[in-house]
């Protein structure tokens, strides 16, 4: 049976008369059109990574102005508790982009929206499982050793920011449903709605109303539901006909397989989440830590808004992946690929030598101090080989996301990240005395190691063969079966 199939798929691809015509097509038309199927999904993946992680930023700039406690606890529930939660969410939900990204390039449509909804299930049941840590924030904190009223108020934020955990889960699902058939304008055009109407509640709640911390978390999470009701009625009032057909009893059946993929996903995303916060966490115990801090805070803020363009990219990379391994081109899935990496390798090398040669101008942007300036300007070089780093390493986890290998990056990610790269940094930051220079050189090696890894592993891989995986995955969970088969798959 499978050997027909395989057959079937591999005589069908090359009599296709789309990949004929692809060939006769200039190599530069190909990544001309390419590009700009590429495009279509990254550009507005970019902005809207970039709107939503300024929400955070200017919550932060309005509470800032309330006080400075309520400032640190609004960072230490947002970059600790917040990050930890969104983090395993984001990665569960990039399982969806696998399904849905291939079942559109099949034309499976009708199970787009049974996906859609059952990812909503189990996204929705593991941010129950994550409501303690918002509910007991304060006593977490405290027995952390964090001062007990920077713990008070973090923990009436955390209760405030509940709405916002919930309000990942639509959005992290939505905009990968919305993604995956290339639906984007709506996405960017709410983005820029909720991003204008959260600086403007926010000044009127916290600067002329006075209303405080539940003035500012309010905004929030109005800035943060707002994209949610506009996709949601988009979605499901005639925006998408034919990958949505309303609410169904299939999205409660089968949920075990897509929880395994969601949790692989989510396994893959946090690990790399996570790496960057351990980073900070080491240089806490450097000597002349304070300067160290604050340098390596202004490189963190600058890598992690050049993050929001390789997310963009990482996004573009999983859906032309996964759409081309549904429609049954292996080809077009490998041009993709070149055609995804090339294009953001070139922006991190742009912005690879603008940094290594700006270094310490770039400091007082953020701060008038010398000596942090300095500092900056001293892993100024690392930030720049991170940065290059970035313009590569998101775009292939995209690939492994488009392709259904989230587990296998999970394992890379475990021992390139935590088996050498952190054991590294502390040789390097510890023991030789390089400080926080040698952390962040234990860090990008580890990185360097699994872009390596994940380039090889991509270069290797039989692209024919994952057509017929992602061909036999969308038949093994097709409404057909589902509607006709009282078994489908454990594995």
């Amino acid at each position: 049976m499978e050997g027909n199939l395989e057959k079937k798929l591999l005589s069908r691809e090359k009599k296709s008369e789309e990949e004929e015509e692809e060939e006769k097509l200039s190599l530069v038309k190909r990544v001309w059109e390419e590009s700009k199927v590429m495009w279509i999904v990254a550009a507005p993946a970019i902005f809207t990574r970039f709107t939503t992680f300024g929400i955070s930023v200017i919550s932060q700039a309005f509470i800032g102005h309330i006080g400075s406690r309520e400032l640190a606890a609004y960072a230490l529930v947002f970059t600790v508790i917040i990050r930890f939660a969104n983090g395993i969410l984001l990665g569960m939900a990039s399982a969806l982009s696998t399904l849905c990204g291939q079942a559109y390039g099949a034309k499976e449509y009708d199970m787009m929206g049974v996906y859609l909804q059952r990812s909503w299930i189990v996204l929705f049941l593991t941010a129950i499982c994550l409501l303690p840590l918002l509910i007991f924030t304060s006593p977490i904190l405290t027995i952390l050793g964090q001062d007990e009223s920077i713990g008070q108020v973090a923990g009436t934020i955390s209760l405030w920011s509940i709405p916002i955990l919930f309000a990942y889960i639509v959005s992290n699902n939505c905009q990968t449903f919305l993604q995956s058939q290339s639906k984007n304008v709506i996405i960017s055009f709410l983005a820029a709605l909720s991003i204008i109407i959260h600086v403007s509640l926010s000044w009127l709640f916290t600067m002329q109303f006075k209303y405080g911390i539940p003035g500012a978390m309010i905004s929030t999470i109005l800035a943060y539901w707002i994209p949610n009701i506009g996709q949601l009625i988009f979605i499901t009032c005639g925006w998408c006909p034919e990958t949505w057909k309303g609410f169904s009893v299939l999205a409660f059946k089968d949920l075990w397989p897509v929880a395994k993929l969601s949790i692989s996903s989510g396994a893959m995303l946090c690990l790399e989440f996570w790496y960057s916060t351990i980073l900070i966490l080491l240089t806490g115990n450097m000597k002349n830590a304070e300067v160290q801090i604050d340098a390596l805070s202004i490189c963190i803020n600058i890598n992690g808004w050049e993050m929001m363009i390789a997310f963009g990219f990482m996004a573009a990379a999983s859906v032309r992946v996964a759409n081309e391994l549904g429609r049954g081109s292996s080809k077009a899935a490998k041009f993709s690929i070149v055609v995804t990496v090339l294009t953001s390798f070139v922006i991190g090398f742009i912005l690879f030598l603008l940094f290594l040669f700006l270094r310490e101008k770039v400091a007082y942007l953020f701060t008038s101090n010398e000596d942090v300036a300095t500092a900056v300007g001293d892993l100024s070089p690392l930030l720049a080989v991170s940065l290059l780093l970035n313009s590569i390493q998101p775009v292939l986890s995209g690939v492994a996301v488009g392709a259904g290998w989230q587990s296998t990056v999970a394992y890379v990610n475990i021992g390139c990240y935590y088996l050498i790269g952190i054991p590294v940094g502390i040789v390097l930051g510890n023991i030789i005395h390089l400080q926080v220079k040698g952390i962040w050189i234990g860090m990008l090696f580890g990185t360097l190691i699994q872009t390596i890894v994940l380039t090889i592993i991509t270069y290797k891989t039989n692209w024919d063969e994952q057509v017929i995986i992602a061909r036999s995955r969308i038949n093994k969970w097709s409404k057909v079966e589902s509607d006709h088969e009282t078994t489908t798959s454990d594995n």
